[in-house]
């Protein structure tokens, strides 16, 4: 679902919602030829792959999931895989209940989320959710778990609404931006990309910042570091080469540039949020 629609929402939060929840996790297929099980859920499920393609499905309709998209599952008497795969995701299951029978409209205190698409930011939602298993590990707080589970579908929400914004629909744009992220392990240059695409860096630069609210310095940096910490967390890999897969051939750079935009050092970063719920079943 390439465009936000208002048409098709699985889930609506507002002043009037519980929220609940009730546990998260990271599943990695154990074999090639896995499928997921029939059973009866019984809560809200949300799943956000990385790796491979989820091939799951309700009473309603089948969905094949793939890395950078989620599936938001409503309570349904059948949830079911209907094809082997390999794959891996983060899932979050939790409770919402509506405390009144009709909610007037989308207000900007309303969170509005399809049941499937396609992550602006897959990144920022995967940190959310490594943060939301190590505070359910660490602390044990509900409060605090119900917060952080509200922290991600707000993102989810947000992602999608800016997707459907006009500057957002910008062709050139989309180009830049899908360009950044698949060169995001190399030394990027905005000269090197005005030249890609045969404008003036000038105009270039100008109309990104209109497009995005930052220069594409910034934005290329912020895409780097956000790939760094979803690695950080999700990965077992060093440092130094986590430095590598996002452009930087010298780790000391990298490490400066880490802690001015996390707040912290790549590795007390790892340290605070790096503690996975892996389950392979």
């Amino acid at each position: 679902m390439s465009v936000f629609d208002f048409n098709d929402i699985i889930f609506t939060y507002h002043d009037k919602t519980t929220l609940d929840f009730a546990w998260s996790g990271k599943f990695q297929a154990p074999v090639e030829n896995w499928m997921h099980l029939s059973r009866n859920l019984s809560n809200y499920e949300l799943m956000v792959v990385t790796d491979g393609i989820l091939y799951i499905a309700n009473e309603q309709k089948k969905y094949a999931v793939s890395p950078g998209e989620y599936l938001l599952m409503p309570p349904t008497p059948k949830q079911y895989g209907y094809r082997e795969s390999s794959c891996a995701f983060y899932w979050l299951h939790f409770e919402s209940h509506s405390l009144e029978e009709k909610h007037d409209g989308a207000t900007s205190h309303t969170l509005q989320i399809p049941p499937y698409g396609t992550l602006f930011s897959p990144d920022r939602v995967i940190i959310l959710m490594k943060q939301l298993q190590d505070s359910a590990r660490r602390y044990h707080n509900n409060s605090l778990n119900t917060a952080l589970t509200l922290s991600i579908l707000g993102e989810i929400s947000c992602q999608m609404q800016n997707k459907s914004k006009e500057k957002q629909q910008n062709q050139l744009f989309n180009d830049i931006t899908d360009f950044i992220q698949y060169y995001i392990s190399e030394p990027l240059r905005m000269e090197e990309i005005a030249r890609h695409y045969g404008y003036n860096a000038k105009y270039l630069s100008a109309f990104f910042k209109k497009q995005s609210g930052l220069s594409m310095k910034q934005y290329i940096l912020q895409q780097k570091m956000e790939h760094a910490m979803a690695a950080l967390t999700d990965t077992n890999r060093t440092i130094s080469q986590i430095a590598y897969d996002v452009g930087f051939s010298d780790v000391h750079n990298f490490t400066n540039a880490f802690k001015k935009t996390a707040g912290m050092s790549p590795s007390k970063y790892r340290e605070s949020f790096g503690k996975r719920l892996l389950l392979y079943r």
